[in-house]
């Protein structure tokens, strides 16, 4: 969480698990979070977790210190590296996954605006290929580790 700029290369040789959200969301992204390190908790000895890559769809907010404070939460997993770019590189890395996400001004609210967002996670294999994604709400740990076993191993 340098601030450097990144791109698929950087990540392939190894599983990664990739999600879009952002350090404000109030529900879908902390849970999210914590279903994967419950995830990887239940992996089988032998199994490594997937590195975990949390883009933030969120620039306005979520810069890269904002980005490490939240992600260094002990309710999230330790090996998750937090992403962040101008709102055109993020947009054009959101298209690639076809991840849709737009703001929502909240001209009431202390917040003034909300993101709303896809909350899909996506499994890609070391060569930077998808293999699966999960439904973050509809996903327990005992499966996403089951499938992440299957995929990664």
């Amino acid at each position: 969480m340098t601030g450097d700029t990144v791109t698929e290369a950087d990540f392939k040789g190894k599983p990664s698990l990739v999600f879009f959200g952002l350090t404000y969301c109030p529900d879908i992204c902390p849970a999210t979070l914590v279903n994967i390190k419950n995830a990887y908790d239940r992996l089988p000895e032998g199994v490594e977790a997937p590195q975990t890559l949390f883009i933030s769809v969120d620039p306005e907010r979520d810069t890269p210190d904002a980005l490490t404070r939240y992600l260094s939460l002990d309710a999230f997993t330790d090996n998750v590296v937090g992403l962040t770019g101008t709102p055109e590189q993020i947009r054009a890395v959101a298209d690639e996954f076809i991840a849709d996400y737009s703001r929502i001004e909240q001209p009431d609210s202390l917040a003034d605006y909300t993101m709303d967002h896809t909350s899909l996670s996506y499994l890609m294999d070391e060569n930077w290929e998808l293999k699966t994604f999960f439904s973050d709400a509809n996903t327990g740990p005992d499966e996403m580790a089951a499938c992440i076993t299957e995929h990664v191993s």
